[in-house]
């Protein structure tokens, strides 16, 4: 089969709305309950703001690194998250219902930038898993990849 009579079966169809996965509380493999999809933007959304403001205390040795670092990121999560929302309420026809409220952790240094996002890339993850929608998928990998290279200069640009 060629790559033109794939791409117009029913498999690479995007599904219906009828058909869309139902993201509901699940349990992982620790026994924690999965993220959600309107959890996940929720969250990317709040995550610009707590990135901001580590981005606002950060000092000492390797802090102009770590300043840039968390700017490229608060900047771009933001983004995504609205990408993110719309494409998927686009594709399952469905507004989301987001939570009213979330825990809002102090984070002083770049270490605890990374632990933050080393939590947020977990949430990426279960709602990926979950999903069934390639170009929500390929959204997702968009936001792993801004996740992995803001701790990379986190890390080692220091």
């Amino acid at each position: 089969m060629g790559l033109i009579d794939y791409l117009t079966t029913k498999k690479a169809a995007t599904p219906k709305v009828e058909d869309a996965p139902k993201f509901e509380m699940t349990e992982n493999e620790e026994g924690k309950e999965k993220c959600t999809m309107p959890e996940l933007v929720f969250e990317m959304l709040n995550g610009s703001t707590k990135i901001h403001l580590n981005h606002l205390k950060v000092s000492g040795v390797g802090s102009y690194a770590a300043h840039k670092a968390m700017s490229k990121f608060y900047d771009g999560v933001k983004d995504q998250a609205d990408r993110l929302a719309e494409s998927y309420q686009g594709v399952t026809g469905k507004l989301m219902d987001y939570p009213k409220s979330c825990e809002f952790p102090e984070m002083k240094t770049a270490e605890d930038c990374v632990a933050y996002l080393d939590k947020l890339h977990m949430k990426v993850c279960d709602v990926q898993c979950e999903c069934e929608y390639s170009e929500i998928i390929n959204d997702l990998d968009g936001v792993k990849t801004l996740i992995n290279t803001t701790k990379y200069k986190l890390l080692f640009l220091s």
